[in-house]
């Protein structure tokens, strides 16, 4: 049995490879998950799963796992909580690389609460920018695009009616919005939470302009940098992300110019993994 999961910062899926049975806990990214909520969850795909009567591999893929101290502590934790007989922990930009190109050379983008990229040779992760996470970076993904709107909406930037539209779909004064960003826990999902206002008015002028002022950071930031640094000036983008699928029509249009091609997008990567592990266990 093969037990799949891929962890953002807003949601984990957990899959069983055969029978594509899934569920859905917190996301678990380590920089923001305490030992207990990760327990906590763990405890919810045993039952689910029914984990405790049948040997099993788990193949996790998380955000925040890239750190070497953080990936130990996620091993520890899922050591502890589930029992696997074999257990693999690595990034989620890894997962996505195997979810979206499978055995296939391409630069690989994650572009959904936050964002990520990298060049992936077809094995393994050959190149990628240092991700400076969602105050410094994340550049592209919904928590830019929520962090602009909030920005513009909070300094009256934003156009009259769009204030309004964007006022009825998040009622919160001015305070909340401050108070939630600051004061609360995962400010970066609640951010992030108010980027699908701009993908549901893509279309219109002011909504475009945000989502591609974000896309045109990643692409002239962290994208080209990587380019740069690998001579891969050519070839295709695929793209995992549940932003990147709400924003697909304006994402092609913005890279229909560009050099690179986009290739597949993925709202969530869980079943091109499903496929890739069905395949073949990986090296």
């Amino acid at each position: 049995m093969i037990i799949v999961a891929d962890s953002g910062s807003t949601k984990t899926t957990w899959m069983e490879v055969e029978t594509g049975n899934k569920m859905v806990t917190e996301g678990l990214n380590p920089h923001f998950t305490t030992d207990e909520q990760f327990l906590a969850a763990c405890r919810q795909v045993s039952t689910h799963f029914q984990l405790s009567t049948f040997s099993f591999q788990l193949y996790f893929y998380g955000a925040g796992c890239g750190n070497d101290s953080q990936r130990e502590r996620v091993e520890k934790l899922l050591m502890a909580a589930l029992r696997p007989e074999d257990l693999s922990v690595a990034t989620d930009m890894l997962g996505a690389c195997r979810a979206v190109s499978g055995r296939r050379e391409s630069l690989v983008g994650i572009l959904g609460t936050g964002s990520n990229i990298c060049y992936y040779d077809g094995q393994r992760i050959v190149s990628q920018p240092v991700s400076t996470g969602y105050v410094m970076g994340d550049n592209g993904s919904a928590n830019h695009v929520g962090r602009i709107l909030l920005n513009d909406y909070l300094t009256r930037r934003m156009p009259e009616e769009v204030r309004a539209l964007f006022y009825e779909a998040y009622p919160m004064s001015d305070d909340q919005f401050i108070d939630t960003v600051y004061h609360r826990p995962h400010p970066n999902r609640f951010l992030a939470s108010l980027a699908p206002f701009a993908a549901a008015h893509q279309e219109d002028d002011y909504c475009n302009h945000v989502i591609l002022t974000a896309l045109y950071d990643w692409h002239h930031g962290p994208v080209e940098t990587l380019q740069q640094q690998t001579g891969h000036e050519e070839g295709w983008l695929n793209i995992v992300g549940g932003f990147a699928k709400a924003i697909e029509p304006t994402l092609r249009r913005y890279f229909a110019d560009q050099r690179l091609s986009i290739g597949t997008i993925l709202a969530d990567p869980i079943d091109g993994l499903r496929s890739y592990h069905s395949a073949a266990r990986p090296e």
